[in-house]
């Protein structure tokens, strides 16, 4: 599942010129994976149940449906499911489905029970029971004695009066109803407007346990099964599923106004990648020529103005790509890709029949921008990916999530970067992986990626594994190891990999195996320890090392890096927290052979001892998953390299060094004055990583100081900094009327109109105001070009007043374009008027003004500005209780929001604020922000600690060099 709470770059690049995204943020970018979680009441719906109905109370363990887990005495082969969803409500005015399951299943260890997994369903009574059973072959089934519902664990469970037989096959029948729910989880019902007119769509999202919301299941990644999935639907929509029809669809026998729709029966596969959607969407399609189908679903309306034009040249070519990485053709006959406008999570890889929210499928030329261009090709990279990796071969259960998620997380971008070649996208992990995961793996409260399995069992459990250490570290690491493997040798374990464990579930170890294999069949490619023994220091503990380097010794050492070193209740490492490391470097520009550092705390080379003229830089292109600190007078050479002659090293390299160099001053392992320092070349660079890892690091420096007297230097040193790049690209873009060509200027392009109006460039300021102006003039005719709308949005909205808010709204509540509409929804929290930004927050409460899957994000937006932080952090701890109510514990977003509000914490006294937030909402609880509120509990002292002893020195350093001619201290 791709990532969910997605920021365009330009609205990314803006939100860290105003404070959106510090580099030390309390969590990063959670990722959107769970499901909104029903909170409505039962379903009333007159179907009868059995008298024999008992309810569990009590969780005691001894009995089997008390536990989260299945037994494994069942395994099921296959299900024939039969679904009707009512696009209209009922007479209670609720929106149901009705539907019948079989289940055949054998029979491993006899056992009494049948445990199964039902989620608010209503069974309708089969001869006295909520089902029935019966033997394939063999002797009759045993009578059943009971069924009950577990609510707890999520059960319905049949009582038999004697034992199933191992090593026999059986089949159980139920009818049921459920609603069709808003909730965005299970089967559910998506609302949009067409014109004035309410259109109203059935379509599911099952991962990762609310397959059993739709019908009674194995709800297991391991329990894979085939599924005959049947579809009852007025005979004016069409219905779609992971496979194609069996052919036509054929009037309903009771009602000739609905169709029956058959499907062909999957592949083995798991319940939380089944889906199914009933709809008046349209598509464009094409057969590739190995004929596999291809379509591009969406609201008629965004087909018909060819919004699903660009997925569809891409998906073939990125399906082709994956065929050749995974030497492994793709498994089905079609690949279906469908944009919804109510989807919680960013798209979800359901086989065949990918789900994606619309911003990250549709692409309208005349009002999307490049990075929603980009955000396209990455995602849909990211679902086929799974298709294979996922799909395919599972992992047996959550807690490998990190395998399956990491690895797509990564080779997203190289699917994205065969099916755009200009771009560089490759280069972009290291930005939106590697460094905003740091910002998370580096505090005390981060956590393995792999846990034990005993340790998730319940949904909740199973809703924190899909977090930032899952995806982006997991693509952090594989990154790396693929890197010190080579591409064609990580390819090759791949590829026996994923044909040996085809339609079958396996766990992370697996993997390694193959890697290994690969390794021992050739002598190329020699590694220090084995691949499993290697990789376990990355995968069984928590964070990352830092690597020092006293370049006149030659010693090199390895410490767990955390940014408050002095943090207690470390979790224990079988490691000590040691890694196995792979160290590429250059000295002054030449490439070295590589050094691996076994996992000793300290060792030494000669190789890196300099002389005096030499410089030494470790980690190229930064595929290492660790980060570096060098002695002071390497530090200085490498300053000094970078302002006579930068080009001497390589660009991710500079944003390395901007980096490092900041989470190291953040740690006090350097002055923070030496990261500064490394921000000097900026005037002289005009390449977008290296301002992108600049402006994510001194984002820090504004949530810390933009309340406080350090706030004006600063903004002075940045405009004496970014004037340059504003020059550079009005001269490139003859005055703003063209766009560069190639996607990362374009990126800085923003960066510079950004950075240059928050910071006062006149020029900037002006530019904005008229284009905005223009606008408001002809409403019709929108002059701002896509790229720069996010940026111009906010940057106009922050200079005018009410009349420039209002004409937002009203541009916003227009938009039919929903990457336009997102630009608008973010600017709109750019204001300074206090009393705008309160009502604004007072429309996230209300559906019809925004979105249920935008309420969390666009608070998030109001917290960024300085004006809104306090007014969004007031309104979160008013209505938290109706937030969580109504928008759910298990949404993924939950995370970020209190991620968002808390990020400019550093006194005492928001710290106690904090601290009485969670004592006030013990009750009603956290749900998928617990961790997150944990992080921002011990983010929030180390910002009290970092506050006090940097200030006045921040101070000094911005009003020293914010005057023209400045130099290093």
């Amino acid at each position: 599942m791709a990532k969910g709470f997605f920021i365009s770059k330009p609205l990314g690049i803006l939100g860290i010129i105003l404070g959106v995204a510090a580099v030390c943020t309390i969590i990063a970018l959670s990722v959107v994976y769970d499901q909104e979680k029903n909170k409505n009441a039962e379903i009333s719906s007159g179907a009868t149940t059995s008298p024999t109905t008992t309810v569990s109370t009590t969780l005691d363990q001894s009995k089997p449906w008390n536990r989260y887990r299945l037994p494994k005495s069942l395994v099921p082969e296959s299900y024939n499911v039969k679904l009707r969803p009512f696009l209209t409500p009922n007479k209670d005015g609720l929106y149901v489905f009705t539907g019948s399951s079989t289940v055949r299943f054998l029979c491993n260890e006899p056992t009494n029970v049948i445990i199964i997994h039902s989620k608010k369903l209503n069974y309708t009574d089969l001869q006295g029971h909520r089902v029935t059973l019966r033997s394939v072959g063999g002797s009759p089934a045993p009578a059943i004695d009971s069924t009950e519902l577990v609510e707890a664990t999520e059960y319905l469970v049949v009582h038999l009066r004697g034992q199933l037989e191992k090593g026999t096959t059986y089949e159980m029948d139920s009818e049921f109803v459920g609603e069709l729910a808003d909730d965005l989880a299970g089967f559910y019902r998506s609302e949009y407007m067409d014109g004035n007119v309410k259109k109203v769509l059935a379509t599911t999202q099952m991962q990762s346990a609310d397959a059993r919301k739709s019908f009674p299941c194995f709800d297991e990644p391991a329990m894979k099964a085939t599924f005959n999935i049947t579809l009852i639907h007025p005979n004016n929509l069409t219905a779609l599923s992971n496979m194609l029809p069996k052919g036509s669809s054929i009037p309903y026998d009771k009602d000739p106004s609905w169709n029956v729709t058959e499907f062909e029966t999957t592949p083995v596969m798991s319940t939380y990648l089944l889906a199914y959607i009933v709809s008046e969407f349209t598509c464009v399609e094409k057969v590739e020529p190995n004929d596999i189908l291809i379509r591009i679903w969406a609201r008629p309306s965004a087909t018909k103005e060819g919004h699903g034009v660009y997925a569809l040249n891409k998906t073939g070519l990125i399906l082709n790509f994956f065929a050749q990485h995974y030497n492994t053709p793709y498994p089905l006959k079609k690949s279906d890709q469908i944009g919804l406008p109510d989807f919680n999570a960013g798209a979800m890889e359901n086989w065949g029949l990918v789900t994606y929210r619309e911003n990250s499928l549709l692409f309208d030329p005349q009002s999307s921008s490049s990075s929603n261009k980009e955000r396209v090709v990455t995602v849909i990279a990211h679902e086929l990916a799974h298709q294979w990796f996922g799909n395919l071969v599972t992992v047996a259960w959550w807690n490998d999530l990190w395998l399956n998620e990491g690895f797509a997380s990564y080779v997203e971008y190289l699917g994205a970067d065969y099916a755009e070649p200009t771009w560089n996208l490759k280069d972009l992990i290291v930005l939106n992986e590697v460094y905003r995961v740091m910002a998370v793996d580096a505090l005390a409260s981060s956590h393995p990626l792999s846990s034990p399995a005993t340790d998730v069992n319940t949904p909740a459990q199973i809703s924190e594994m899909f977090d930032s250490i899952s995806y982006s570290k997991g693509a952090s690491v594989i990154r790396m190891l693929s890197s010190f493997l080579t591409e064609d040798l990580f390819k090759k374990g791949l590829s026996s990999y994923l044909q040996t464990f085809s339609y079958r579930s396996t766990t992370y170890r697996d993997l390694w195996d193959h890697l290994q294999k690969a390794v021992d069949s050739q002598t190329q490619i020699k590694l220090p320890n084995s691949v499993g023994d290697i990789m376990d220091r990355w995968t069984l503990q928590m964070g990352f090392p830092l690597i020092t380097v006293d370049t006149k010794t030659g010693n090199i050492s390895q410490q767990h890096f955390l940014l408050d070193s002095t943090s207690k209740h470390i979790r224990a490492s079988d490691f000590n927290y040691l890694w196995i490391v792979p160290i590429s470097f250059v000295k002054s520009g030449s490439p070295e052979s590589s050094y691996w550092l076994p996992d000793v705390q300290q060792a030494q080379s000669d190789a890196f001892k300099t002389t005096a003229d030499q410089w030494v830089l470790l980690n190229l292109n930064v595929t290492g998953y660790y980060q570096v600190n060098y002695d002071e007078d390497n530090w200085r050479k490498i300053q000094t390299q970078l302002q006579t002659d930068l080009s001497v090293i390589p660009v991710i390299n500079r944003a390395q060094v901007i980096h490092d160099a900041f989470d190291l001053a953040s740690a006090r392992k350097v002055p923070v004055t030496l990261a500064l320092d490394n921000t000097l070349f900026l005037s002289k660079e005009t390449e977008y990583m290296p301002w992108q890892a600049a402006l994510s690091s001194l984002s820090y420096f504004k949530l810390m100081f933009d309340r406080s007297e350090v706030y004006g230097p600063m903004q002075k040193y940045l405009k004496k900094q970014v004037t340059p790049l504003f020059n550079h690209f009005q001269n490139v873009t003859q005055n703003w009327t063209q766009r560069p060509e190639k996607l990362m200027d374009q990126y800085n392009e923003v960066n510079a109109i950004s950075t240059a109006c928050s910071a006062g460039v006149p020029e900037c300021q002006q530019l904005v105001s008229k284009l905005f102006t223009d606008w408001m003039n002809s409403t019709d005719n929108n002059p701002i070009h896509p790229n720069l709308r996010s940026t111009v949005y906010c940057n106009a909205i922050a200079q005018g007043g009410e009349k420039e808010w209002d004409f937002a709204w009203e541009q916003f509540r227009k938009a039919t374009v929903v990457n336009e509409a997102d630009k608008l929804r973010a600017a709109l929290a750019c204001s300074k008027q206090v009393w705008i930004l309160n009502r604004y927050l007072s429309y996230t409460l209300n559906p019809d003004l925004i979105r249920k899957q935008d309420a969390t994000s666009t608070i998030s937006s109001i917290a960024s500005n300085v004006l809104g932080q306090n007014l969004a952090w007031d309104f979160v701890q008013s209505n938290w209780e109706k937030l969580f109510k109504d928008y759910g514990g298990g949404s993924f977003s939950f995370s970020n929001l209190i991620q968002a509000v808390t990020r400019r914490f550093s006194t005492e006294h928001e710290l106690q604020q904090l601290e009485q937030f969670k004592n006030n909402n013990m009750a009603t609880g956290f749900g998928s922000a617990t961790r997150a509120l944990e992080q921002a509990l011990e983010k929030t002292k180390a910002n009290i600690k970092w506050v006090k002893q940097n200030q006045e020195e921040v101070l000094r350093w911005f009003t020293r060099n914010s005057q023209q001619t400045a130099t290093p201290a």
